[in-house]
């Protein structure tokens, strides 16, 4: 790495994990090869480059939220395994 001293142990405490000496030498390795390789950005010009959340256009993929007619007891419970006095019957779920 260039230009960023790496200190593992404050990172991995940032991230509320405790390593041993071996996986510290291990993870600022591997920590350091990707930051060595995020640094290859610096070789291109993104000034007239608007930032994004996304790389894509994201649309809003809900439909408006309407009235419309809810479905009858019978509908509702048509698929039903099992059913009495109108409620779906399952199995006890809670030992008392």
């Amino acid at each position: 790495m260039a230009h960023t001293v790496l200190n593992i142990q404050h990172t991995a405490k940032l991230a509320r994990l405790k390593l041993t000496e071996s996986e510290a030498t291990k993870f600022h390795a591997q920590l350091s090869k990707i930051l060595d390789y995020m640094s290859t950005l610096d070789a291109h010009d993104f000034s007239g480059i608007e930032p994004t959340a996304h790389a894509m256009p994201v649309y809003d993929v809900w439909r408006n939220d309407e009235p419309h007619q809810d479905f009858t007891n019978q509908q509702a419970l048509a698929n039903a395994p099992k059913q009495n006095a109108g409620q779906f019957l399952i199995s006890r779920v809670v030992d008392e």
